[in-house]
């Protein structure tokens, strides 16, 4: 069991955040109808274990076929794949992490063991979570890994296995660096960037990490939610800031995020949804949370960064304790 018991309240909070906003989402992960939500699980308040069947997944339309080896990653879940109505998080239970933020625990391991940041230990340990048979029951992979394990079964070093890359799931690697050089932010910052560019490099991710990494900057300095976010936007640092944002409060959550900014995975959408959230339900984390969730589309990997930016705003006082209990936080620390 992972515990964070040497860091901050607020620290801690981040992390929890991040686990709890991916594994809340989880069931529902990439249902883009609201509808079908509401009609397979209701209003998700709790950790729910997924349905066998998803009523939208396009998981037949992916594909990986390793080259060798080196590059075998998808196990004894490769036969899921190219099929219609397969959940892409099937056999995960309830509280249970999808792939990407069980990385992200193994990436805080990596950092406790070593005591700080080491891409080398960070990428050994990624490699054989990802090569090893059973280290993980997620079926779905996403594209950043499936491009990194191609180049390194052509041969490529680890360091220069990463893709271009554009989706939200990217960010979640920040807020473990961030959280543990809680103390010294500015190392933080820069160890969390040499982090994601190792999976996830490329000009729109760093756009998406800078604007993120402000946004954390001033949670971290005591900044109220809203007033970080309304800053942030006022600064324009970024094309991912421009919206009619006062219009978007006045209006119904699922309208804005379904039919103005959008629930997809590209930062250039979930950035966005993400500052709208903390907008409007800054001061509510556990409702921030759940309106996240029942607005479908990438939820699980949006609600992470959600997660874990309400906790360094918050503090552990953010999360129900039928959440944190409700985690499960266990990945192999050799």
């Amino acid at each position: 069991m992972i515990h964070f018991d040497t860091l901050s309240d607020k620290a801690q909070a981040t992390l929890y955040g991040l686990f709890i906003g991916d594994a809340l989402a989880m069931p529902v992960h990439w249902y883009y109808d609201p509808l079908n939500i509401e009609k397979d699980f209701g209003t998700i308040r709790d950790y729910m274990v997924p349905k066998a069947a998803h009523p939208e997944s396009i998981l037949w339309r992916s594909s990986y076929k390793a080259l060798n080896s080196r590059g075998e990653i998808l196990h004894d879940q490769a036969k899921y794949w190219g099929h219609h109505h397969v959940h892409y998080h099937q056999f995960l239970e309830a509280g249970e992490n999808t792939v990407n933020q069980k990385l992200c625990q193994l990436q805080y391991l990596s950092l406790v063991t070593n005591g700080g940041w080491d891409a080398d230990d960070y990428l050994e340990r990624y490699i054989k979570f990802m090569t090893t048979p059973g280290m993980h029951k997620d079926t779905y992979l996403e594209e950043s890994h499936r491009g990194f394990f191609m180049r390194y079964a052509q041969g490529l070093a680890p360091k220069n296995c990463s893709v271009v890359e554009k989706h939200i799931g990217g960010l979640a690697c920040l807020f473990p660096l961030l959280a543990y050089y809680d103390e010294d932010i500015e190392t933080g910052k820069r160890r969390a960037l040499e982090r994601m560019r190792l999976t996830h490099k490329g000009p729109v991710m760093e756009d998406a990490a800078k604007v993120v990494l402000k946004l954390y900057e001033s949670l971290h300095a005591g900044m109220l939610v809203q007033d970080a976010a309304e800053q942030l936007i006022k600064s324009q640092c970024s094309p991912l800031l421009k919206g009619n944002w006062k219009k978007w409060i006045s209006m119904p959550t699922g309208d804005v995020l379904k039919r103005r900014i959008g629930t997809v995975c590209y930062v250039q959408s979930a950035v966005p949804a993400i500052i709208y959230l903390l907008l409007k339900y800054g001061g509510q984390p556990e409702q921030a949370l759940i309106e996240n969730t029942m607005a479908g589309g990438d939820n699980a990997y949006r609600g992470a960064v959600l997660g874990a930016l309400l906790g360094q705003a918050h503090g552990m006082n953010a999360w129900p304790k039928r959440w944190i209990d409700g985690l499960k936080l266990e990945v192999s620390i050799s």
